[in-house]
């Protein structure tokens, strides 16, 4: 049951303007290694599915949530201590510093059972400044079917630091979420429904028509023929026994079969934020040319006082002086030759001289005109 409803001849780091080009260098298609089918496709039924609760965090050393703007910090610890039969009078201020709520994350993996422990991520979600040195307290883990499944309890291992003194500040990683391992005990067990009536669904990480076929084909090769057949791009169909223990030893022999999966499609990846550019090794490029010029505009203004003449009524007025100057670099066409092999592809760019920042701009117009053979995306 499911939670949910259903070798190279160029270098590998290649500096272009002071930012790290990266890139897959192959001098020729370099054939695609044989994979276990473990590490390519998963069996449909076994996956994780996704634990969250709401606790306190208790125990700082002063750095917990500011009370007057996070009340909701106040309103669960009056609920805790009305369970623990403490009554707290009624309009009561409580100015806390040592508390802070907190939600708490976990996986429950496939197949986990009542009393085993899972690790638990645990994030301020008010104004607390660390949650170094705090225990959250008992906190019921719900899946997205409102049930609980586990408890989280503990104390949090927290990876930065921190000190601060007359307004100045220094800070290592962050203080505001940690985790605890071994933090939550599961109270009940999600039953993974794998191999009903003698079927199996294999379902691989990336759909590719191809990759399925292979995939069926490798398993009818180990298991006889009409054992597997491909369904789709993503789901190869296979009869397995319908004997929990012989199932078992089907999927371990399963797992180990080798498949050979086709070469990727050509795909130029490109970080818009950091200005990094990957390829991989089908990318090629056609004979085209480029005219690629860099425009910079400098402007500076330099603060002026204007002092009125004696006796003459004025007064000093404080003004602003701007000098605006344009450099527009040159840009002659250069030809980029087009290659057989990602090295050329690289070489071909690298002599525009292009930072990557501009070498984007430069890919995309080069897709647009058809000179670039790979799907480009930005991310």
């Amino acid at each position: 049951m499911n939670l949910f409803s259903k070798g190279s001849l160029c270098p590998p780091f290649l500096r272009l303007a002071g930012v790290v080009f990266l890139s897959m260098c192959a001098m020729s298609v370099v054939p695609a290694h044989a994979e276990r089918i473990k590490e390519i496709a998963t069996v449909q039924g076994v996956r994780d599915n996704p634990l969250i609760g709401y606790g306190l965090m208790v125990g700082l050393d002063g750095t917990g949530d500011q009370t007057t703007q996070t009340p909701f910090t106040t309103q669960s610890l009056n609920n805790m201590l009305a369970q623990l039969g403490v009554t707290v009078p009624a309009g009561s201020r409580m100015q806390l510093k040592n508390v802070a709520a907190v939600m708490v994350t976990a996986n429950l993996p496939a197949f986990a059972r009542a009393g085993q422990t899972l690790d638990v991520t645990v994030s301020s979600m008010g104004n607390a400044k660390s949650l170094r040195g705090g225990t959250l307290l008992m906190t019921p883990l719900k899946g997205a079917d409102g049930q609980v499944y586990a408890i989280a309890q503990g104390n949090m291992v927290v990876g930065g630091a921190g000190a601060s003194a007359n307004g100045s500040k220094v800070q290592i990683n962050q203080l505001s979420s940690g985790r605890i391992p071994a933090g939550a005990l599961v109270e009940q067990a999600v039953d993974a429904q794998v191999g009903d009536a003698g079927v199996l669904n294999i379902e691989l990480n990336q759909s590719d028509f191809s990759t399925a076929q292979r995939t069926a084909e490798a398993i009818n090769a180990q298991f006889g023929a009409g054992t597997a057949d491909a369904i789709d791009a993503r789901r190869v169909v296979v009869n397995a026994p319908e004997s929990p223990q012989a199932r078992v030893a089907f999927l371990a022999r399963l797992e180990g079969v080798q498949v050979t999966p086709p070469q990727a499609a050509a795909r130029v990846v490109v970080n818009a934020r950091t200005g990094s550019v990957v390829m991989n090794q089908a990318v090629r490029v056609q004979d085209c040319a480029v005219a690629h010029g860099a425009l910079s505009v400098v402007i500076s203004t330099t603060p002026a006082v204007s002092q009125p003449g004696a006796l003459s009524g004025g007064s000093t007025v404080a003004t602003q002086s701007s000098q605006i100057s344009l450099s527009q670099g040159g840009g002659a066409l250069q030809m980029v030759n087009g290659g057989a092999s990602l090295s050329d592809v690289v070489k071909g760019l690298n002599s525009l001289g292009a930072n990557p920042q501009d070498l984007v701009s430069i890919l995309q117009a080069m897709k647009a005109a058809g000179a670039l053979r790979a799907e480009l995306e930005i991310i």
